[in-house]
């Protein structure tokens, strides 16, 4: 497989890098789908853009609107063969249009700054060569395998989520390419991810005159914030990350929104974060005199390391001892599109990407020498499923 080391990953890396593709940059976003699409084309099987479906979300003022997303990217390669499996990778960042961070420079001669270098353009391009490497096997009849590539998993996934389901199911493993630590650790078990927005509907009133008559909204979501926060300890955490709405200081706010995060590791820990956030919500709502309403829910399962899980993370250790690497991997409190994967039944390792640090910030990095490394690493453990040698 030493053609997957011989792919113009850098090159790549470099020029989809140069292109803002904020998870809200919808042209940013459209032009990098036909990057990616033009990249994919060569590989055997059809390649479509799929339209995002619609997802609902709590404006300021709590309407509640349509958020638009970017298209995804569907590639089904040997949709008879025998053993099917999923590679999945996303072509958004963090990194808004408007953000200072959109250049690319050379921390040094081994190490790449730049937005999305690590997460994950560097990631599609090692996905990319490993395929192309594949392809000239013998044995790369016997595999078949779609490709999914999301405009939104940075968001969560909204409008993508069903295309995974779609695409997970019948399949025997999946791969998806965020980056590794840079020492080459994977992420093994994963906790789940719930984001909720909850509109606090009170009573407005003269903050001076008759203040005792109004239901202040804010204090409410305020009160709410705290209690669920208080809540968090063992198997789960809770952030509340902000708080929208009040009103000028002479009148008593009569709307907020709440918005908050749940991380729970196990699936009985997200029913312990429902029944806390219903609970805390009757409370809340009783003891202000408001109405709340709650709106989102829990996006990414939790990912368990369980037995289908340790067989493929098996192959990929073993695949890379016969490189010379040491291929670990350690819990981890993060969530990405392999946390969905998992939910559908199906095992996957998703830290198969480059080898990158300070991701989701300025100081973001690729270390270069990952790319060969990672691509033949995929190469190796794909060929090893088209030769059988995965139960």
């Amino acid at each position: 497989m030493g053609q997957a080391a011989a792919a113009p990953m850098l090159a790549q890396t470099e020029k989809w890098a140069g292109v803002n593709s904020g998870s809200r940059n919808l042209a940013g976003l459209s032009t990098m789908a036909g990057m990616l699409a033009d990249a994919f084309a060569p590989l055997p099987g059809a390649l479509r853009l799929i339209d995002a479906a619609p997802v609902e979300a709590v404006a300021p003022d709590g309407r509640l609107t349509t958020m638009a997303h970017g298209q995804h990217i569907r590639l089904t390669v040997r949709p008879d063969a025998a053993v099917q499996i999923l590679l999945t990778g996303h072509m958004d960042t963090v990194f808004p249009a408007d953000h200072a961070f959109q250049a690319l420079r050379w921390i040094d001669p081994l190490t790449l700054n730049g937005p999305g270098v690590a997460d994950m353009k560097g990631g599609l391009a090692v996905m990319l060569a490993a395929l192309c490497a594949l392809e000239t096997a013998p044995e790369a009849g016997n595999l078949g395998y779609e490709v999914i590539i999301n405009s939104d998993e940075e968001v969560g996934s909204p409008s993508s989520a069903p295309l995974l389901r779609e695409a997970a199911a019948g399949k025997r493993a999946a791969f998806t390419y965020e980056p590794a630590l840079p020492d080459g650790t994977l992420a093994g078990a994963r906790a789940g991810s719930g984001n909720f927005a909850i509109v606090v509907t009170g009573k407005s009133a003269h903050a001076g005159r008759n203040p005792d008559d109004g239901r202040n909204a804010l204090l409410a979501a305020a009160d709410l914030a705290l209690r669920l926060k208080a809540g968090s300890g063992g198997g789960l955490s809770c952030n509340p990350a902000r708080i929208e709405g009040g009103s000028p200081n002479n009148v008593v706010p009569d709307h907020a929104i709440l918005h908050v995060n749940f991380r729970p590791r196990t699936p009985p820990d997200e029913e312990a974060a429902r029944q806390m956030l219903d609970k805390a919500i009757r409370q809340v709502s009783r003891d202000h005199e408001v109405t709340m309403h709650r709106h989102g829910g829990f996006g990414r399962p939790s990912k368990p390391m369980d037995a289908k899980a340790e067989t493929l993370f098996a192959l990929v250790r073993q695949c890379g001892e016969d490189m010379g690497l040491a291929i670990g991997w350690r819990d981890t409190g993060g969530v990405c599109d392999g946390n969905n994967i998992a939910a559908c039944g199906v095992p996957v390792v998703d830290t198969m990407g480059v080898r990158g640090g300070n991701i989701h910030s300025d100081s973001e990095y690729l270390i270069v020498e990952s790319l060969a490394e990672r691509a033949q690493l995929s190469a190796l453990a794909l060929l090893r499923m088209a030769q059988g040698r995965f139960p």
